[in-house]
Parts: C-alpha cells; sequence; structure tokens
C-alpha cells in the first residue's frame, strides 16, 4: 500500500491523547485504569483506518477494544472515524509497531487478538513478516490470557493457506473456518474498508478463528 503524506497528521494525533495513548509503556499490567474498568480487553493489529475496531467498539460496550497502527497517514484517518463515532469510551488507539507489543502488554493483559487484511508479503524471504508467522503467533500468546482466540480476515488466499498451516503447525484449535464469509455473513460481522471494496468486486472474504491451546 502506497501511503499519502500529511504533513498535518502529527499535529492533530497528538492533538487527541484521549484517543491515541502517547505513553502506552507506563499502561502495561495495567490497562484497567485506563477504561476504568476489567473489561476484556481486544486489540486489532493493523487497524488501517479504524472502521473495524470502531464498529466493534460500538457494537459490544462491555468490551474495550485498541487498534493498532504504525503510520500517521494512516492512523490519522482511524482518529477521523473514532471522532466521527462519537469517540466511544471503550476505544483507544496506539502509534506503535506491531512488532514490539511486549513493550505494552503483559501476560494476561488481552483476551484477543484480531488480524485484518494484513499484509501478505508473498515473497518467501519475507515470510518471518507476516502477522501469522511463528514469531508473530509467539508474541500474541505471550499476551493473551490462556486458551485465547486470534480472528483473522483477508482477500488472498496464499497468505490464508499460509496462516491455516502456521497456526496449526504452532499447535492451536483451528475453529471456524470460512472459504467465503460473505456468502452466509454472520449478522455481527463488521466490515474493515478492505472488506468492503474487495468483496464489492466479488472477491471471497476468507476468514478463521484460531485458538491458543
Amino acid at each position: 500500500m502506497r501511503l499519502r503524506h500529511k504533513p498535518w497528521a502529527e499535529e492533530f494525533i497528538n492533538s487527541h491523547p484521549e484517543i491515541v495513548i502517547p505513553n502506552p509503556e507506563e499502561l502495561k499490567g495495567k490497562w484497567e485504569s485506563e477504561f476504568n474498568n476489567n473489561h476484556p480487553l481486544h486489540i486489532e493489529v493493523g487497524t488501517g483506518k479504524g472502521q473495524f475496531i470502531t464498529g466493534m467498539a460500538k457494537q459490544n460496550p462491555d468490551i474495550n477494544y485498541i487498534g493498532i497502527e504504525l503510520y500517521d497517514s494512516v492512523i490519522v484517518s482511524a482518529v477521523e472515524n473514532v471522532i466521527a463515532a462519537g469517540s466511544p469510551s471503550n476505544l483507544r488507539l496506539l502509534k506503535v509497531n506491531g512488532a514490539d507489543l511486549e513493550k505494552y502488554f503483559e501476560k494476561n493483559d488481552v483476551d484477543r487478538v484480531y488480524l485484518n487484511f494484513s499484509d501478505p508479503w508473498p515473497k518467501i524471504r519475507h515470510a518471518k513478516r507476516r502477522l501469522t508467522h511463528e514469531g508473530f503467533l509467539k508474541l500474541y500468546e505471550s499476551i493473551l490470557v490462556d486458551n485465547a482466540e486470534i480472528h483473522f480476515k483477508t482477500d488472498n488466499r496464499g497468505l490464508f493457506e499460509y496462516s491455516l498451516i502456521s497456526m496449526s503447525a504452532y499447535g492451536m484449535l483451528i475453529k471456524d473456518v470460512s472459504l467465503d464469509l460473505h456468502a452466509n455473513m454472520p449478522e455481527d460481522n463488521i466490515m474493515t474498508e478492505y472488506e468492503e471494496k474487495f468483496s464489492a468486486k466479488g472477491q471471497p472474504i476468507y476468514r478463521v478463528e484460531a485458538k491458543f491451546v
């Protein structure tokens, strides 16, 4: 994805610390103090423009959500989406690298991880960058509660097949596999921007729930 430079983005992001937490490392192990409750915490790694995580927060007020995105030019759109949705009190954003999750969360901090339309990194030499690579699965497990799940959606068949193999090889329990999510779409499905785009073109959306055991 080619990112359009937005010179105003950094200032706009910094002006909304109630949405984009400025020093998230200080909340490691004590996220309940940020949300003022002990509700389950779900995170989306690679939240993009924030349509999914914002929709989930509005749909499930008894769950806390954090969207993680590294790039100013992308997360600024997520901030705008959060504001447009009325800034749900159970939603925050982090402008950090998803590879550094252990800096911000400790074991049992997180109850679920969402991965939506992640970069497929199709070249073999880039496999370790895929968010469903063994190295990332180990990272997620290190911050999740026991028996937690990853929910993964993509339009990329190759990445989906790779992810099923990677999760299975890691010892995860593969659940609820869909090779065409929109053929029998659940009523509570929240679509991402990419999901709307690709499904409108008739491309199948692949989805899996996988559980650490």
